[in-house]
């Protein structure tokens, strides 16, 4: 068993409010891809309220939404994002969503078992605007490999490159 879990923030700001008319298709789209998230190889955990999702969270700004969920790898979260049917509701993110001037989503590795902190996931995020990818903050585009990662060869070290 790995020793890390990958922990992953997205951010998304509404275009109008979360119960009006004009995201009446992506709320109801929300059961449906957290139902496929918690279906999917290689998922662990997602943030959620009592009423089973995130909406109601909004530490960054009252329009601002989150989506904090952790993963066994960069693989799994890649084959869920872009290989599953949350590609659809993803390719229509622009009708309920404006774009963000920044950085929308952040990786980092945590200890398996543990749950990342809404704070600590906008603390990355920062860190991700502030000085790029790193180990400790990075993106699906410049994926860092896990602390725990091992090599294919025995005896050789690790890559230096993280692409």
């Amino acid at each position: 068993m790995a020793d890390h879990h990958l922990a992953q923030l997205n951010i998304a700001r509404l275009r109008a409010p979360i119960d009006s008319p004009a995201l009446a298709d992506f709320v109801a789209r929300l059961p449906e891809i957290h139902d496929l998230a918690e279906r999917s190889p290689g998922y662990v955990w997602r943030l959620q309220d009592d009423s089973g999702d995130a909406t109601a969270f909004r530490p960054f700004e009252p329009d601002v939404i989150v989506n904090l969920t952790v993963w066994d790898s960069v693989e799994a979260l890649r084959t869920f994002v872009y290989r599953t049917a949350h590609l659809e509701p993803m390719r229509r993110r622009r009708e309920w969503f404006t774009p963000l001037d920044a950085d929308h989503l952040v990786l980092w590795w945590i200890p398996a078992g543990s749950q990342p902190s809404i704070e600590e996931a906008a603390r990355r995020l920062d860190l991700l605007r502030r000085t790029g990818p790193s180990a400790a903050a990075f993106t699906l585009r410049e994926p860092f490999p896990a602390p725990d990662a091992v090599t294919e060869s025995p005896g050789r070290a690790a890559p230096a490159s993280h692409r």
